[in-house]
């Protein structure tokens, strides 16, 4: 019986064996075709996406957007106005459609404190809602000329709106008091080299949407730039605006920001500005001055610190200067908090800066000082895809 099972087993075997070796031969199944991630579509389609979320606190000893009736300015901060405060900054979004020929497009919506207060500059106060398209343009690019036609930021200043692109929470007076946050109008980038640029444009004003300026209807400004970067240590970008604000008053601006690379670790920025008013009720030309030195300074991966100094010459009255120091702590990946002092002090006028609102009583007045001192924490997100 045992002899028989034995050769049972036997003739199956080989029986079978023919076909094990055939399939042993066989090529494998192919592997089914990976699934496309988000990134691979965006990159197949030519698109960009990034994003940011930023989030503070700060805290005044007075109210430093709010001025007196003596100022000749009107405020001293621009995202930053209010005493005491938690505030959502900005959530933005940015999608962008840019091939290095043909036409693209470009569209940044962004919510929040910093949406409210673009819509009110872009509206002379007339609304203040908390969505605002801070871009929105259409691109033309052809070999080194670029073109670009709707909404789009300002070439001045060595700051910008987008907070997360900043090395300190709060801006600088010059990005508040002498420079224009946005335009809306065309504007023709040619890159005469691998290292010079230029920028022609005609806009309808400071951040003015539609239209123009208030009494100037129809008046339109022109806006002129240069980059030069002959290496990565250095690079220096001169931005020029020349205008109408109102019916006989004229407005021009004057701008250049140097950048220049120390070591890996050490950035030095200077941004100085040069701006005019003249023309009709200004009693002759009006100029208005000032410049801001940077230095950011990378610890190591995780830590940085970035400070600011910074001096005004406001309306030929007097001047202000305001010292500031950020402390940046990346814990992960994209993710950044900042912790920030700020002291401002006007010199040569006392009636600047709001400490103290009227409490209600008959004839009691604001109080108001010749400095102010903040202190805020912020937290910054952002991400890019692809």
């Amino acid at each position: 019986m045992r002899n028989t099972t034995r050769a049972i087993i036997a003739a199956a075997i080989v029986a079978a064996a023919p076909r094990l070796l055939l399939a042993a031969d066989a090529p494998a199944a192919p592997a089914p075709p990976p699934v496309p991630g988000l990134s691979d579509l965006l990159t197949g389609w030519g698109l960009t996406v990034s994003g940011d979320i930023a989030a503070s606190y700060y805290h005044s000893n007075g109210y430093p957007g709010s001025a007196s009736p003596d100022s000749p300015v009107a405020s001293f901060r621009e995202f930053d106005a209010d005493h005491d405060s938690f505030q959502l900054d900005e959530a933005g979004l940015q999608i962008g459609y840019q091939p290095k020929t043909g036409i693209g497009g470009f569209v940044d919506i962004i919510a929040g404190t910093d949406a409210q207060i673009l819509n009110e500059a872009e509206t002379n106060g007339s609304s203040s809602g908390a969505v605002d398209v801070r871009q929105a343009y259409l691109q033309y690019a052809t070999g080194p000329l670029t073109v670009i036609a709707g909404k789009y930021v300002t070439l001045a200043g060595a700051e910008v709106i987008n907070p997360s692109q900043n090395t300190n929470f709060s801006r600088s007076l010059l990005f508040t008091e002498l420079e224009p946050l946005d335009h809306t109008g065309v504007r023709a980038t040619y890159a005469v080299s691998d290292t010079v640029s230029v920028i022609l444009g005609v806009n309808n004003g400071w951040n003015w949407v539609a239209g123009s300026s208030s009494g100037a209807e129809g008046s339109k400004t022109g806006e002129f730039g240069a980059t030069w970067t002959p290496n990565k240590i250095f690079s220096l970008a001169a931005a020029g605006y020349f205008g109408k604000i109102d019916d006989g008053v004229d407005q021009s601006l004057i701008d250049f920001v140097g950048t220049y690379n120390v070591t890996s670790a050490l950035t030095l920025i200077v941004n100085t500005d040069f701006e005019q008013f003249s023309g009709e009720g200004t009693g002759g030309a009006v100029h208005l001055d000032g410049f801001a030195l940077y230095e950011n300074y990378g610890i190591s991966d995780a830590w940085r610190v970035s400070v600011r100094e910074e001096y005004l010459n406001d309306l030929g009255v007097g001047h202000i200067e305001e010292g500031t120091i950020t402390t940046g702590y990346t814990p992960v990946k994209n993710f950044e908090i900042r912790a920030e002092l700020r002291y401002d002090k006007a010199q040569q006028m006392d009636k600047i800066f709001l400490r103290e609102l009227p409490n209600g009583t008959d004839g009691d007045d604001p109080i108001y000082a010749n400095n102010n001192l903040e202190f805020a924490l912020q937290g910054v997100y952002k991400f890019s895809l692809p």
